[in-house]
């Protein structure tokens, strides 16, 4: 029998849009700690606005709102002050969000900038180790100093998990993290997915089903901004409760 995880965080009774469009409605969903939560379906079934809900980034949208509670181990989430936050709650969004005329370390040590929470030694000695945890330390530790752009596109996934790992995070969200790569590029990012959730709580968005099979351990279908079926993923693909979810994984619709 699986021992019971505390729960990393926990939302309730979320309902979340922008003006007159609602795009989640009433979801309820505990977020395990240490495991991966795969938040999967069609597209504008509203995976994204969930999530990003889950560490404010969807309050700086003009026009949204959100109703219901989110809480960090126990703690309400809407008192307290996004950027400490978004120290707690890393997130990497599809494209990364590099940015192109900044060096490679200067992009991983962006946030510890920005909050100046470091020092030139430590800044330096977290950037080093939050390169070598997505491993590509070998790879750019003679190239730092070179814009970030230039790196292929998978590369560029792997800096932007870099850049929010060295915040050292509680939790680890990823929109869509290999929407735009192919599929060498994908599998790498899969394979730095899989040494993570070892050591955080993950939760990945994604319409690839084959993908969230691989990764998580518990999955969430949403459909018109409804949480269709939660549970373990194994049970999810192989037994699903609800019509609607084995329509779905079948292909038939999405």
């Amino acid at each position: 029998m699986e021992p019971t995880r505390s729960i990393a965080l926990m939302v309730t009774g979320l309902t979340a849009g922008y003006g007159p469009v609602t795009a989640v409605r009433d979801v309820t969903l505990p977020v395990e700690e240490r495991l991966v939560t795969a938040i999967t379906g069609p597209s504008g079934a509203g995976k994204s606005t969930l999530v990003r809900c889950m560490n404010r980034m969807h309050e700086l949208t003009r026009g949204a709102f959100v109703r219901g509670e989110i809480t960090l181990e126990g703690r309400s989430i809407l008192g307290m002050d996004p950027v400490l936050l978004r120290r707690q709650v890393g997130m990497v969004l599809p494209e990364g969000t590099l940015f192109p005329t900044m060096s490679i370390f200067q992009n991983v040590a962006a946030g510890l900038w920005m909050n100046r929470l470091a020092g030139p030694d430590e800044v330096a000695r977290r950037v080093e180790g939050s390169l070598r945890r997505t491993g590509i330390w070998d790879e750019v530790k003679d190239r730092l100093d070179e814009p970030a752009a230039g790196l292929p596109g998978g590369r560029e996934q792997q800096l932007s998990i870099a850049r929010a790992l060295v915040m050292e995070p509680r939790i680890l969200i990823l929109d869509e993290p290999c929407a735009s790569l192919d599929p060498i590029a994908a599998a790498v990012v899969e394979e730095l997915l899989l040494t993570l959730r070892k050591e955080l709580t993950v939760v990945i968005v994604t319409h690839n089903m084959q993908q969230a099979a691989r990764l998580s351990h518990r999955t969430a279908f949403l459909l018109g901004g409804e949480l269709v079926e939660f549970g373990e993923t194994d049970t999810l693909f192989t037994r699903p409760a609800d019509k609607r979810t084995e329509d779905y994984i079948t292909g038939r619709f999405g």
